[in-house]
């Protein structure tokens, strides 16, 4: 697992109540980097949070993260 899952795993977890069921996946090339996040239903409101504002955060300390990897993050969270 890369330094950008790792990290986007452990910021969902800390999040919601069955941090067992956190799940995060993607694929790596030389310049990019696409995440998708997987909680349990009962837990999608609080990784998207109120009009999206924890998803963003998310996103936003990924994207700072990656900057010092020299790539490009997308982080998304499917139905």
């Amino acid at each position: 697992m890369g330094q950008l899952e790792e990290l986007v795993l452990v910021l969902a977890r800390s999040l919601v109540d069955e941090p067992d069921k956190v799940e995060v996946s993607g694929t790596e090339t030389d310049s990019h980097v696409d995440l998708e996040l997987r909680v349990a239903q009962e837990d999608m409101g609080k990784i998207i949070g109120r009009q999206g504002r924890t998803i963003r955060a998310i996103r936003t300390v990924a994207k700072a993260a990656s900057v010092k990897l020299g790539k490009r993050v997308t982080v998304e969270v499917p139905d």
